[in-house]
């Protein structure tokens, strides 16, 4: 059964929670129509990333994408195509696993399996931000379809300390109709969270979403994604 058809039988059984996904299934347009989204997933993995930090980033990453809120709202907009990379230094991206398109539940596990199975790609690189957005953006460029939104995820816990800044990256590179929104992992700390507020996220409808610390990625990791696979019009509490 199409991912479409299985969300409108859950919208006349659901509960309530589910109502957001509800209403975006049946705005969605039909399933011979262009993809909704094109999301870019960008991991901090700079040297203020501990390993047992990685692991809680990458499990939690991994659990935020298989959850079944999140393949929901996955299903209700008829699928996704997602990419994801963790960033450090200037020249440090590694590939956690190239685009593919997620539809269902199978979909969403199978690349949450490659997440928890990818090793570290560098240790001990800085905290280059403005690398990170430009890597992301070509790789936003090689998106397998031309999707109605275009997204840019970026976690990190600190500021950009190597190399060209985040503004140098929006002029060098094509972010033509693309958000980038974060995820901050802040602690009591409020420097970063402002610092991707005036000049990390960028485009419409551009957000962050705090984790109060590594324990807590998977939560705020969640929540993010299901915020951007459906729209702005929808954000849990829990």
């Amino acid at each position: 059964m199409h991912a479409f058809v299985k969300a409108g039988l859950s919208c006349a059984t659901g509960h309530l929670r589910s109502l957001a996904f509800c209403l975006a299934a049946a705005a969605a347009p039909a399933p011979a129509a262009a993809c909704s989204l094109s999301l870019v997933l960008a991991m901090d993995a700079s040297s203020s990333v501990d390993h047992l930090e990685h692991d809680l980033q990458l499990n939690g990453l991994a659990n935020a994408l298989s959850d079944p809120e999140v393949v929901q709202a996955i299903e209700a907009v008829g699928g996704i195509w997602i990419m994801s990379f963790e960033w450090s230094g200037q020249r440090q991206h590694f590939l956690q696993f190239g685009w593919r398109y997620l539809e269902d539940a199978e979909d969403a596990d199978e690349a949450a399996e490659e997440l928890r199975t990818s090793h570290r790609g560098f240790i001990g690189f800085p905290t280059a931000i403005g690398y990170a957005l430009g890597y992301a953006a070509v790789q936003m460029g090689r998106a397998p379809a031309d999707c109605a939104r275009k997204v840019i995820d970026v976690a990190g816990d600190g500021i950009n300390n190597d190399g060209f800044p985040p503004s140098s990256a929006y002029k060098a590179f094509d972010f033509e109709g693309v958000t980038v929104n974060g995820l901050v992992i802040a602690d009591q700390d409020t420097t970063t969270i402002d610092y991707y507020r005036e000049h990390v996220i960028s485009g419409p409808g551009a957000f962050i979403e705090v984790a109060a610390d590594y324990e807590d990625y998977a939560r705020a990791m969640k929540r993010k994604l299901i915020r951007e696979i459906i729209g702005n019009g929808y954000a849990s509490r829990n």
